[in-house]
Formats: C-alpha cells, structure tokens, sequence
C-alpha cells in the first residue's frame, strides 16, 4: 500500500519510512521465524492477496491470546492462514483455532500451510459464507470463543461482529481489523462499501451495552491503516 496522511505532502518517502521501521521491529523482536515465513512466502507463490497481517500484528494478536489466556480463537476470514497459524502456535497443544474461509483456493493453501507449519490438528476451517458459517455454529450451541478476530469482507462488519457476540463470553475479546481505511473511516460522504462498514461497525461497538471497545490507527509494512478492539461485558 502507498498510503499518505492526508495534508502532509512535505514526506514524500513516509510510507518507505514506515516499512523500514516495521523490517527493524521484525530484525530486532524476531518477530517471524522461518514457519511463519513460509507460510507467507507459500502463500505469495500461490499468488493469493498480500493482505495478510504483518509480522509485528500477528505477534500483536500472539501475544494478545496469551494475555487473557486464550485456549479457543474465532477468525472471520482465512486467507492463506498465516493469522491463524500465529494463534494456533499461540494457544498451544490444547488450543483449538476455527477460521471461515469462503474461497476454495485460499482454503486449500491455508491447509497446506497449516500442515507445513505443523498445526493442522489444532485448526479447523471452515468452507462457505462466514456468517452461514457462525450462525452454524450458534446452532450448534458451539462452546464459547476466548478471541474473535474479524478480517473479512468490510461491510459485513457489524454482522459479524453480532454474530461473535453469540458466539462469546464475559472477558472474550473481539479484534476487527482495517476499520481506518487510509483515513476514509472519517469522511462522513463516502459511499465506498469497506468504509460505510467500518464507519458502521465502530458506531456499533462504541454504542454496544455489551462491549467496551477502542480503535486505533496503525502504520507499517503494510500501510495506513488500524483495528477496533473490544471486549465483551
């Protein structure tokens, strides 16, 4: 991405800037080691998207599940599965991961991945819309989620993050990533659908009787952006 804050033009090298920091954050933290790394360099190979998290975002969310001692993660939107090999190796042994995925091609990569990363007992994804998929597991009377994180399609934001709500307890967590949309979330007049449901779903989140909730803006390797986090009551 070749985002640029807006008004600010006197830097014109500030995006480069942002990713030489995130490539010291990853020398200096170790932030991915060589799984993670083939699993985003597979999933470059079979020419998915870019869009995965960053490194530093995925020890971000790592990190995240063991502070409230995650042992179950909801994820809406699987890509090539870099987040949730992140979150499996997070949880551990006794961790379950279950993530949508409504594209057969970027499911069949994100298995190859999960078993190049050695995790795919501890993840199990999903095939078909995301939110047929989370009703199904309502129905189900699935057990309780510890952290959903929320990385598909924007403007069904704010169903998804319902749905989580069912699909959670007291103290769960809920991520939604890419709400700032290069800074569209602020413009009042867009009709751009990724930024009418990011506008919608932080209106939801910060209104919610059931959910504290802040958001805040991100720069980086993979541009200006950020993420809602919210915490169920």
């Amino acid at each position: 991405m070749t985002d640029h804050l807006p008004g600010r033009a006197d830097s014109p090298d500030r995006d480069s800037r942002w990713a030489e920091v995130d490539a010291f954050f990853d020398e200096a933290l170790g932030l991915e080691d060589e799984v993670l790394r083939e699993v985003r360099e597979a999933t470059a190979a079979a020419d998915l998207p870019g869009i995965e998290v960053s490194a530093a975002q995925a020890r971000f969310l790592a990190l995240l599940c063991r502070m409230v001692g995650a042992r179950r993660v909801l994820e809406f939107g699987t890509l090539g599965g870099y987040s949730a090999t992140s979150f499996a190796r997070a949880l551990g042994d006794d961790g379950e991961v279950v993530t949508f995925e409504i594209d057969p091609r970027h499911a069949e990569v994100a298995r190859a991945n999960l078993e190049r990363a050695g995790v795919p007992d501890r993840v199990t994804v999903l095939m078909g819309p995301a939110a047929e998929s989370a009703q199904g597991l309502i129905d189900s009377g699935a057990e309780p989620f510890d952290l959903v994180f929320i990385d598909a399609d924007k403007p069904s934001n704010p169903r998804y993050v319902e749905l989580a709500l069912q699909l959670t307890r007291p103290g769960s967590v809920i991520v939604v990533d890419n709400v700032v949309r290069r800074g569209g979330v602020a413009d009042s007049d867009s009709d751009d659908p990724g930024v009418l449901g990011s506008r919608e779903v932080l209106q939801l989140l910060g209104g919610h009787p059931r959910l504290d909730a802040t958001a805040l803006q991100t720069v980086g390797a993979k541009g200006w952006d950020g993420f809602a986090l919210a915490r169920v009551r």
